[in-house]
């Protein structure tokens, strides 16, 4: 029975994920243009006829539609659907680790916040503050506010000096704003020592690609955010981890 009752909320966790995902692609194409993300209505972007109510439902529609406008046929980003399955999963993940506790929303939305600033840094290498500010201030709405503020104020603090002197000694800026504020969201959901554990896990993921591609360069966001998923979901493991890693 119990068992049952899980199942039953994290399909209805899911799916109320999806809703907001369908949301952040709202956010992920007009913010970055400067638009409302309120109004107008959404549009095909080929076209631009409003759609109906119907061609918005998460994931169905798109493949409802066959990835294709309803009225002129063009394709419609593959994006779209990733962005409400990506959002439902991490919903369900967020709810089997904490539970259905009160501060559980806000947990959520601001890991999907940084989804948002995900993807709209690998499409634009740009990180927009009204973004970044809202993923920071729900990961500060949760029963231990003020460690929250505290451990947020000395991760942004702590990388924004680190960036000063970074920036002294190459000579150009070494480290965006929008890190800094990434960082706080980072200390604020995260605390210590496991904000450290996420920067280096970061630093470890974006290795790789940032070979392949060191002549375009790569976002560094992107692999805070996933980092910063991955310690919150395992923060018991990266504990022991790094237990084992000093102790032995």
């Amino acid at each position: 029975m119990q068992e049952n009752l899980l199942i039953e909320i994290s399909i209805a966790v899911f799916i109320f994920g999806t809703l907001i995902g369908s949301f952040l692609n709202v956010v992920i194409y007009r913010i970055p243009k400067g638009e409302n993300i309120a109004f107008p209505a959404s549009k095909c972007q080929s076209c631009q006829t409003p759609l109906k109510w119907y061609h918005n439902i998460p994931i169905f529609s798109w493949l409802f539609l066959r990835g294709k406008c309803s009225f002129c046929k063009d394709p419609i980003s593959k994006q779209y659907p990733l962005v409400e399955l990506l959002t439902g999963f991490i919903f369900v993940a967020l709810y089997m680790k904490l539970g259905l506790v009160w501060y559980l929303p806000f947990v959520a939305a601001s890991f999907a916040s940084l989804l948002a600033l995900v993807m709209i840094d690998f499409k634009y290498m740009a990180v927009p503050d009204n973004v970044n500010f809202a993923a920071l201030l729900f990961a500060l709405i949760q029963p231990n506010f003020l460690d929250a503020m505290m451990y947020g104020a000395i991760a942004a603090g702590g990388l924004y000096l680190i960036g000063l002197f970074s920036s002294f000694i190459a000579k150009r800026e070494a480290m965006g704003g929008a890190d800094v504020i990434v960082a706080g969201t980072m200390g604020a959901l995260l605390g210590f020592p496991n904000f450290f554990m996420a920067l280096f896990l970061s630093a470890i993921l974006a290795m790789i690609p940032a070979l392949i591609w060191r002549e375009k360069g790569v976002p560094f966001v992107p692999f805070l955010a996933l980092a910063t998923f991955i310690v919150y979901l395992y923060d018991t493991q990266a504990l022991a981890l790094l237990d084992t890693l000093i102790y032995g």
